[in-house]
């Protein structure tokens, strides 16, 4: 499955497990398909700090989707 497609599935239904800011992160991202450059400088961080929420938010998803999924 595509990775687009994927994490928009994880965070339907596990979304509400991540921390606020890594919602807004991932929403805006895949959701909303801004760059990271771009929701850096809506949230006022840098481009590193997105990155690295993102990259956060994602192995959360996979690691929900591990232990509680089917």
């Amino acid at each position: 499955m595509e990775k687009l497609a994927w994490m928009n599935l994880l965070y339907d239904f596990y979304g509400q497990l991540l921390t606020q800011r890594q919602q807004k992160f991932v929403e805006l991202y895949y959701a909303h398909d801004l760059s990271l450059g771009e929701i850096a400088a809506e949230c006022q961080v840098s481009r590193q700090a997105v990155h690295d929420g993102l990259q956060r938010a994602e192995k959360a998803l996979e690691d929900y989707e591990a232990r509680l999924g089917y």
